[in-house]
């Protein structure tokens, strides 16, 4: 796959995430529940200046270095020193980048992170739409190259 198509990707979850962020602060005050499916999910607008989970309170220069590390390393991988990523985790780490950059942007731009997704049917913390991607970008590499992906884990000094 060409790197415009991954690079579609990312700009489309970026897009999505920017934009339900925005309606989600206009229309909704901040720590107000909206129920969405009731019972299941429900809208929230919170302020996260953390990490998942709210780890990491107030260090938004932390995770401006680890964007800017992954984005080089996806970036040299890409360019520079293919590795053996299937297209399928190709497209998972297009997803992790687009969610990572998502929050990035948020971060830059306000000093936290919009958060609005509330599970109720089980005590979890209020997540984001860039979220969403990171976790099954993450949950779908970690499966693929574990069990799908045999030759990633092969020994080419032998």
């Amino acid at each position: 796959m060409s790197f415009f198509l991954y690079s579609l990707f990312v700009l489309a979850i970026v897009a999505a995430d920017q934009i339900t962020k925005y309606l989600v602060v206009a229309n909704i005050p901040l720590y107000t529940d909206v129920p969405l499916l009731p019972g299941v999910l429900g809208l929230t607008y919170v302020q996260n200046t953390g990490a998942a989970f709210s780890a990491f309170q107030g260090m938004q220069w932390l995770f401006a270095v680890i964007f800017l590390v992954f984005t080089a390393a996806v970036l040299w991988e890409y360019f520079k020193k293919p590795m053996g990523f299937s297209a399928f985790e190709r497209w998972c780490i297009a997803a992790i980048y687009g969610g990572g950059l998502g929050n990035m942007i948020d971060r830059l731009r306000l000093g936290y992170v919009v958060d609005m997704l509330e599970t109720q049917f089980m005590d979890f913390p209020v997540f984001n739409v860039a979220d969403c991607f990171i976790t099954c970008g993450c949950i779908a590499l970690v499966v693929s190259l574990a069990f799908c992906n045999k030759g990633f884990w092969k020994d080419e000094k032998k």
